[in-house]
């Protein structure tokens, strides 16, 4: 059973529930063929054509490596405002295990986080806005690859994304399996936290393991590093504020070996904050502490610490804004103005870097299990049912952003 048709306000989307089934469509289509980052080209070829179909004024190709970019211009044009709107289109590297008509159709690829629904989503507020024209200005949509670990956010800016389209403010949505259906919520400040990488490299001397008094042995020492490292936040960190760390893998010798003391081991994980200063103390405390622990036992340990991502941070007017287009297609009920930052981390940082903006959750965890599985799950499907919605999201950003006025000349 199909969960509910969401209910919401406004003409947008009324219109846009009209042509629910041909979203539906072309998501499960999109979802059927994933690709990675940078390799987005059959999506990427599907999106222009929808574009084009849909009426947009200019569509722009190869920013960003595949990126793409769509133009639509209001009825008036005297505010002379653009305001951004991104999808990300990227898939994961993952085996998906659904078992319905548009699984993925391409084996260890799989799209687990929802990008096809927010590419779907952007194509039918384009849809909508290209019929309706109901602005003064531009909206200037952005299409955007290689999310999922390519930076590809940072890859349109350095290709002159915001010097060719110079947005006042950009909006990106992401969908949310913690929260039902018919709800949005975004943050006036952090929505998600910084991602950096972090190998640690620890010199021993190997040898036999029978005989380990004649070793330097670095799996112990790395045994000894994982425990130190978690003292770093719990001790060097205020407690009002935020960090995570985890050691996530860990590599020495070789399993075959099983009595052979290696010579190295290499340890690898992640650092996750909100605050660069909270950074910069985890990043220094990792570097003196890896390097003393090894010490004390005659090895030594190197740290390569690198900052990937940086936090997601809203920017307090548009986060409020968004809040209130939401609730006036929702109602206040449905709108969640001081939503839990997450740990994980976003590549849509990167424009809120440059420019005012704000990053929004959908909601789409359905109670009949529609949509309920988390993010990078086997078993994780976009939840068709709240297309419309996000899709009148977008579209009413841009409406009440670059509203019409009666004073407006063409």
């Amino acid at each position: 059973m199909l969960a509910p048709r969401l209910k919401a306000n406004g003409r947008a989307f009324a219109q846009i529930t009209e042509f629910h089934p041909e979203l539906t469509a072309f998501r499960r289509d999109l979802h059927a063929h994933p690709e990675l980052g940078f390799e987005e080209l059959y999506t990427g070829g599907r999106i222009k054509e929808a574009l084009k179909l849909c009426g947009v004024d200019e569509i722009h190709t190869g920013i960003g490596k595949t990126g793409l970019v769509a133009l639509i211009r209001g009825k008036h044009h005297g505010s002379g405002r653009m305001i951004g709107l991104r999808a990300d289109m990227d898939a994961l590297p993952m085996t998906e295990y659904n078992d319905f008509g548009w699984k993925s159709a391409k084996t260890g690829l799989m799209h687990g986080c929802g990008h096809d629904g927010h590419t779907t989503m952007l194509v039918g507020a384009a849809r909508y806005l290209a019929a309706t024209r109901n602005f003064d200005g531009t909206a200037v949509l952005i299409f955007q690859p290689g999310e999922e670990g390519f930076a590809g956010a940072r890859v349109m800016i350095e290709d002159g994304l915001f010097e060719r389209f110079p947005v006042q403010a950009v909006y990106g949505m992401h969908n949310w399996p913690s929260m039902k259906p018919g709800m949005v919520g975004v943050n006036p400040g952090p929505m998600m936290a910084a991602a950096d990488r972090i190998t640690i490299e620890i010199t021993g001397r190997g040898g036999h393991g029978a005989h380990p008094y004649m070793t330097i042995d670095p799996v112990l020492v790395s045994a000894h590093i994982i425990t130190a490292v978690q003292s770093i936040v719990s001790r060097n960190v205020r407690a009002i504020d935020s960090a995570v760390i985890s050691v996530c893998a860990m590599h020495a010798g070789d399993l075959g070996a099983f009595s052979v003391i290696p010579g190295k081991a290499t340890l690898v994980g992640t650092v996750r904050t909100f605050n660069s200063e909270v950074q910069d103390v985890i990043e220094h405390r990792l570097h003196d502490l890896c390097s003393a622990v090894a010490l004390g036992f005659g090895a030594s340990a190197s740290v390569k610490y690198e900052r990937m991502y940086p936090a997601t941070i809203n920017s307090a007017d548009e986060a409020e804004f968004a809040a209130d287009v939401a609730e006036s297609l929702l109602g206040a009920d449905r709108v969640v103005r001081d939503l839990e930052p997450s740990m994980g981390a976003e590549d849509f940082s990167f424009m809120l870097q440059v420019k005012p903006g704000a990053y929004l959750r959908i909601g789409q965890g359905a109670e009949n299990g529609v949509g309920s599985c988390f993010l990078h799950n086997s078993r994780y499907d976009f939840n068709d049912d709240i297309l419309p919605l996000g899709s009148a999201l977008h579209a009413s950003l841009v409406e009440q952003a670059m509203p019409v006025r009666p004073s407006a000349v063409s």
